[in-house]
This record gives structure tokens, C-alpha cells and sequence, in this order.
């Protein structure tokens, strides 16, 4: 340990070449992809090599001890400042019974008096009595005189209380006409449930932060990033605040995390605007903060029967969902984006909303040609046979989460799925024999771990669980060692355009590294799970160490 404060005292000062000696050097090249030394100058790979490999004078040396040193992770699709507010604020993630959710949310308002709102989020779908949404009388048993709003895991859907239904002036007779829904009890009166855009309803209620309110929680949030070896990440949301809030943590040197970000864009969205995000890419080009793309919404979750299917919920039977957008215009919207020179990011969870996505990709290649627009579609939870090769041949980027296949949190998923459909759920596997290029991610704060060691644990180990639909998980879409690490890497360098600058480790490449303390490559696969950053290097700097 006081070897680990001393490198890291050393190279936060930045006046001493950093190399790493006696590792399993993982580099993501193709050509040469193992070594045992890294030497790192003035923020870039100076040097990879074996034991040849000279050591500068005066440099700061880590032995690895035989320890696996990979690129930095890449997280290409999370929402960062909801995520780092959200440490602040009642987390349920875990906590998956009635009685121990209000234990926590009685805990919490303890320990934070006062009258205003009570906010926090990270309940599962599964986690409540015969696997229903929740509603307001549990609240109302631990929080009367506080409105109360706590979101799913997922950001989908939110649970209120009676007090916060009240503040917001939501009645019996209010009906929302967008995408989402006030769900009702049987009386005819809100349950407490408010699915997608109707959180909004309740939401605008909920005082927001203000900016040292939203830079103190960044500041917060940094150190999280650092310590699960991200390096970089793709913040799949944002606004003119949020471009403004990252430029100024990076101006201020505290960014240590190479972001890119791509605003939201609804169906609702100026043409103009879409020309104002394009003039950003001038103005913030990376690799420190890039504005080069932008994300638009096609549907919900599967959980909350919001997901856009082509055929019913196996558990709802008659309910499709619907998609937040007409085709239309979508694609009009894909096409002018893509002639700016956008890079357009869509969430697509359910296999017509997915179907969509790449008709609307398909429209812009035939209006604008052919070119290298490296259009992604985010989460892909449930996709056809049919559509499963034409990721490869539109050159579409499948961006997905291996997390949200984490076993404890697929009961309520898959029954809504239901077994004609479960084949092809998070067909990581599928799509990679089909030659498409995967891109992995957590969807933080909207998941149960920001953990990329944890997202590689479920894409390599997914296996059978007892009581699914089909009788398992599917161990067929499971995916190597390798393939997982270069979807956090390499792959996630080239979601972003970026892949001459990092997601590797070879010469001339940025010097964002992560030593780990077990070899992936060598422990059983059930083991991985376990395994721990022990350094992390941002730009050739330690910003990290494991006590």
C-alpha cells in the first residue's frame, strides 16, 4: 500500500515517465496482442515491448507482477450526472423486498429531515409483491408528509407517493397523451406508477439541481470512475448545461475520464437545432470532451410493456407497445443528421423498435450514399432473425448492455418476453458470428452496476437459470474472454470515431491503462466476477490505486 500512495503522489505530478513492468500485457492489437512492458511518456504509449524494453531514467516503475494489464475500460453509453447525483440520494439497488425497500427509504428520510422532496432511485420490477409495479400506499406507510419520487433501475418508471401525487395535481382524471403512461388502480385513481414520459408529470415538481449542486456531484462521481477503471465513456444524453458543466471540469484539469457526448433529440426537435449540435464538433473535437453525435428515443423497456414489439407481450396479451416516434420522421431526422455529419445513437429495446432503427439507417444510406456514419443502436434487448445480419451490412453498431442479462434481475423480463422470443434476447453471440461489431456498456445510472469487470462476469458466463421461460438464459449467446474486453476497448474507441487514439496499447496511443488483479484470460470464467482494479492510469498519470 505505501508503495502505491508514493506512485501515486509521483505521477499526479506529471514530471516522471511511467512504466509498467512484469505484466500480462493485454494490448487489443490484433498484430501483437500480448507484452509484458508498457512505457508511458508525456500522456501517450511510448513504448510496448518485453524485457528489452528500456526503462527512462527517472521514471516511476509499477511491477505487475504477472498481473493482467489491459486498455482502460471504455463505457460507451451511461448518464453520468444522473448517475453521480444519484450517490447522494436513497439507492435501492440490491434491495429486493418490500420490507427492506421501506426499511431503507425510512432510514434514509431519518437521517435527511426536512420538508422537501425525497428523491432516489434503483428498485427492480421483481422486487415487489407477485411482481407488480409498486404503488403509493407502501410509500405512504413510511413517507406521508414528504413527496417522494424514486425511479426503477432502468429510469423507466417511477414510483410516488400520495404527497407527490398531490404537489403535482395528479388526479384520477388525468390523462397523459404522450409516450408513457399514469398507471391506475382499480378505483380509477393514480397507483403511484408513472411509466415513461408521464414521470415527467411529477417530475417538474422535483426541485433540480443547481450548477455547484451538479459540479460538486461530478466531483463525486470522478473517483467512482476511476476506482472500476473507466477512462472513457460515451454520456448517451445531455443539454447545452451538460456540454457546459464537463468544459468546465475539463478546463479546471479534474476530468479524468475522455468523454463523449451526444445530446437528446426528440421527435419534436428544430431542424435548427440539429445544425446547432453539428457546429459543436468544431468547438469540442476530443479526446478530451468530443460533441459529435446525438440520441434519440425509440421506445421504452420491456419490463413496463413500454418497448416497442412486433408481436404482444406473452404476459399482456393484445400490448405491443409503441414507438415514441413515427417512421417518418425518423427517418428524416436520421437523414439530416447524418448529412450534417452527426453520428446518431437510437435506443431500441424491443425487436420493432430495433426493425425501425435500421430502416431509418437503411433510408439514410440511400439518400445521403454510403458512407462511414457508424450509426449505433443502444440496448438491442430483443431482435429477429431477420434483422440480426443487417447490422453487418449497414455497418450499425449493436451497443449493449450485458448487464441488464444479469440473472438476479430477468424474471420479470423474460415472462414478458416469453419463450417463442427468449432465442434471440441480448444475442451478443448472434450478432458477433453475424459480423457485427459489439460495443459494450453499463447504461448507468439506468442498471444494477457501473462495473465493467461485472458486465464482463455476465457476457461470458451466462448460463441456464431455473424457473425462465424455455427452461434457461441462454449459455448459446454467451461470448470469449476476448471478445467482452474488446467490446469495453477497442470497440468502444470505435463507437466514437477515436480508435487512432485509444482503446489499445501500442505506440502512439494515449496512455489510459488498468493493471487488474486477476488474468481474465487465465481464472476460471466463474471467477471473474471477483476480480478488482488495482491501478488505473488516465493519460499516463496514476489517478488510482486499490488499498
Amino acid at each position: 500500500m505505501r508503495l502505491f500512495v508514493c506512485l501515486l503522489v509521483a505521477a499526479l505530478a506529471g514530471a516522471q515517465d511511467l512504466v509498467i513492468r512484469n505484466g500480462r500485457v493485454w494490448t487489443g492489437d490484433e498484430t501483437k496482442p500480448f507484452a509484458s512492458t508498457v512505457v508511458m511518456r508525456e500522456g501517450r504509449i511510448a513504448a510496448v515491448g518485453g524485457d528489452e524494453v528500456a526503462t527512462p531514467a527517472g521514471a516511476t516503475v509499477i511491477d505487475a507482477k504477472g498481473r493482467l494489464v489491459t486498455p482502460g475500460f471504455n463505457d460507451a453509453h451511461l448518464h453520468f450526472l444522473g448517475g453521480a447525483l444519484g450517490l447522494r440520494e436513497i439507492d435501492l439497488t440490491g434491495i429486493c423486498t418490500l420490507e427492506t425497500i421501506q426499511k431503507a427509504v425510512g432510514e434514509f428520510v431519518a437521517k435527511n429531515p426536512g420538508t422537501g422532496w425525497v428523491t432516489g432511485r434503483g428498485w427492480e420490477y421483481l422486487c415487489f409483491p407477485g411482481g407488480k409495479l409498486p404503488v403509493k400506499e407502501w410509500l405512504d406507510a413510511v413517507v406521508k408528509d414528504r413527496p417522494v419520487f424514486i425511479s426503477a433501475y432502468d429510469g423507466h418508471t417511477a414510483w410516488v407517493n400520495s404527497k407527490a401525487l398531490a404537489v403535482a395535481g395528479v388526479t384520477g382524471t388525468t390523462e397523459y397523451k404522450g409516450f408513457g403512461e399514469v398507471v391506475k388502480n382499480a378505483a380509477g385513481e393514480p397507483s403511484g406508477a408513472l411509466k415513461e414520459g408521464a414521470q415527467g408529470l411529477v417530475r417538474k415538481f422535483v426541485p433540480q439541481p443547481d450548477r455547484a449542486r451538479n459540479l460538486q456531484a461530478m466531483a463525486d462521481g470522478m473517483p467512482l470512475l476511476a476506482r472500476l477503471g473507466i477512462t472513457s465513456m460515451q454520456n448517451a444524453s445531455g443539454d447545452e448545461e451538460t456540454i457546459s458543466l464537463f468544459a468546465e471540469f475539463a478546463k479546471a484539469g479534474k476530468l479524468t475520464v475522455r468523454t463523449a457526448i451526444a445530446p437528446s433529440v426528440g421527435p419534436l426537435t428544430d431542424p435548427a437545432t440539429l445544425r446547432d449540435w453539428a457546429a459543436k464538433r468544431a468547438e469540442f473535437p476530443g479526446p478530451g470532451l468530443r460533441v459529435a453525435a446525438i440520441k434519440l428515443m425509440l421506445d421504452g423497456v420491456i419490463e413496463s410493456h413500454t418497448a416497442a414489439m412486433l408481436e404482444p407481450y406473452s404476459n399482456k396479451p393484445g400490448e405491443t407497445g409503441k414507438a415514441a416516434w413515427t417512421q417518418e420522421r425518423f427517418n428524416a431526422t436520421v437523414a439530416l443528421a447524418d448529412q450534417l455529419g452527426l453520428q446518431i445513437l437510437t435506443h431500441a429495446i424491443g425487436d420493432r423498435a430495433v426493425r425501425m432503427a435500421l430502416d431509418g439507417y437503411e433510408h439514410a444510406r440511400k439518400v445521403n450514399g454510403v458512407k462511414d456514419s457508424r450509426f449505433r443502436i443502444e440496448h438491442i434487448e430483443t431482435i429477429t432473425d431477420a434483422d440480426i445480419p443487417r447490422f453487418a451490412r449497414l455497418g450499425v453498431l449493436p451497443s449493449m448492455e450485458p448487464i441488464h442479462a444479469d440473472p438476479g434481475t430477468v424474471e420479470v423480463w423474460s415472462h414478458a418476453i416469453g419463450p417463442k422470443r427468449l432465442p434471440n434476447s441480448f444475442a451478443w453471440r448472434s450478432l458477433e458470428k453475424a459480423g457485427a461489431r459489439l460495443v459494450f456498456s453499463s447504461d448507468w445510472p439506468a442498471s444494477i452496476s457501473l462495473d465493467p469487470i461485472r458486465g464482463i462476469h455476465n457476457a461470458v458466463n451466462r448460463q441456464t437459470v431455473t424457473g425462465l421461460p424455455a427452461g434457461g438464459w441462454l449459455p448459446a449467446q454467451r461470448v470469449s474472454v476476448e471478445t467482452a474486453l474488446r467490446a469495453y476497448t477497442v470497440n468502444g474507441a470505435y463507437a466514437s470515431f477515436e480508435e487512432p487514439l485509444k482503446g489499445q496499447i501500442k505506440p502512439g496511443m494515449l496512455a489510459d491503462v488498468v493493471v487488474l488483479s486477476q488474468d481474465l484470460f487465465r481464472i476460471p470464467p466463474a471467477e471473474i466476477h471477483k476480480t478488482r482494479v488495482d491501478v488505473t492510469v488516465f493519460g499516463g498519470r496514476v489517478v488510482y490505486t486499490r488499498n
